[in-house]
């Protein structure tokens, strides 16, 4: 798994680097989309976050769910536009889901994209999303990542 001073970021995902968001694409076509390393570490420990309703039709660049920590309160945005199919149960019991387990338990929504195949070219992967991250975190002066609720992939 490449990593960036502390930031994870699995290989076998896409990522949007400027909503600092991660796609998986199932076999049904389908995607779950959740907030990178980068994000959760940026916003620090999660106490909430709200996912819109299931049925709700997104567009690219607009919200799919509200995060709040300890000192962030923002939207996750999706780069992909779809109908929201499902959300994940698990981080409504627990938001610090999102910062112990960001890519494996912490997924947010599960869409229906609507034209994935135009919105991917957006997307990137492997060394390309590393670099892309590594400017990022260089233009928000932001310097490691840290696992305040500790890391489980």
């Amino acid at each position: 798994m490449p990593e960036i001073n502390n930031c994870m970021l699995p290989e076998d995902l896409l990522y949007h680097v400027g909503n600092n968001v991660w796609i998986k694409v199932n076999d049904d076509g389908t995607i779950d989309l959740g907030m990178t390393d980068i994000a959760q570490s940026m916003a620090g420990s999660i106490i909430h976050c709200k996912p819109k309703k299931v049925g709700k039709t997104v567009e690219k660049g607009k919200s799919v769910a509200t995060v709040e920590s300890g000192k962030w309160v923002g939207p996750v945005k999706t780069p992909c536009s779809g109908e929201i199919i499902a959300t994940n149960p698990a981080i409504d019991s627990d938001a610090t889901i999102l910062n112990k387990s960001p890519y494996k338990q912490g997924w947010i929504v599960r869409l229906k994209p609507t034209d994935f195949e135009a919105d991917k070219s957006e997307l990137q992967s492997g060394a390309d999303a590393a670099d892309g991250f590594k400017a990022y975190m260089k233009e928000k002066d932001f310097n490691e990542c840290i696992h305040c609720e500790g890391f489980d992939g």
